[in-house]
């Protein structure tokens, strides 16, 4: 089993930024791709982005594409969100996930049926 904790979530005003944490803890030498996804209400959850937990393949969905960027520390456990430029449409609740399944490095990712674990989420509120 994996367990992931997020945090950094908060308001912020449209043109800021923000640093979502995720930090994961018990089976991690299993872990091949993390990834960070967004659910606003009403909407399905969506991609934003994901890295290989030991590599630097990344992918990232196109709304968030030159905005914000994934990165993960292996020694600390943690993967990390940078969101700049931020816009009310980034207002959602960002879950931190995490899979354990092999594949091609790509598109595969960027689905929640890659991932078997989903920390709690922390909201994130952008206004105008």
């Amino acid at each position: 089993q994996v367990r992931l904790v997020e945090a950094g979530g908060g308001l912020v005003q449209a043109g800021g930024s923000l640093r979502l944490s995720c930090a994961a803890s018990g089976r991690t030498s299993s872990l091949y791709a993390m990834g960070w996804f967004r659910q606003a209400p009403g909407k399905e959850r969506e991609f934003a982005a994901a890295i290989r937990w030991s590599g630097d393949n990344t992918v990232a969905a196109d709304s968030v594409k030159g905005r914000f960027t994934i990165s993960r520390d292996n020694v600390k456990n943690m993967v990390y969100l940078q969101m700049n430029s931020l816009k009310p449409e980034d207002t959602a609740v960002y879950f931190c996930a995490a899979s354990s399944l092999q594949r091609n490095w790509g598109g595969f990712y960027a689905t929640t049926q890659a991932y078997a674990y989903w920390g709690q989420g922390t909201q994130v509120t952008v206004s105008s």
